[in-house]
């Protein structure tokens, strides 16, 4: 079955950077789109960034546009997201997930596989 596993998460204080990384398994993970989410206390997941199965098309919140950067890693079935410049506002748990071949890369819909979050913690 489809296994997300998200690991790089912890606490880091602002203006630094942290790498996060998802380990995919159960699937053809060369073939799907895959993204990153967060969820910060009290408030809804949001959209963090995407990436085409390939890897040739990215896209980004506006918040994290010029400091995050996704990236993956076909041979080893890994999406990557590293984080610099952080901001206590980046606070949140980070999820992984698989993108359906079609939809949108920022609507959370379009992703119907979850992994089960890191935390990351930018104290001021």
């Amino acid at each position: 079955q489809v296994q997300l596993v998200e690991s790089g998460g912890g606490l880091v204080q602002a203006g630094g950077s942290l790498r996060l990384s998802c380990a995919a398994s159960g699937f053809p993970f060369s073939s799907y789109p895959m993204g990153w989410f967060r969820q910060a206390p009290g408030k809804e997941r949001e959209f963090v960034a995407g990436i085409s199965s390939t890897g040739s098309s990215t896209s980004y919140a506006e918040s994290v546009k010029g400091r995050f950067t996704i990236s993956r890693d076909n041979a080893k079935k890994t999406v990557y997201l590293q984080m610099n410049s952080l901001k206590p506002d980046d606070t949140a748990v980070y999820y992984c997930a698989r993108r359906s071949v079609v939809g949108s890369s920022n609507a959370r819909g379009s992703y119907p596989y979850w992994g089960q979050g890191t935390q990351v913690t930018v104290s001021s």
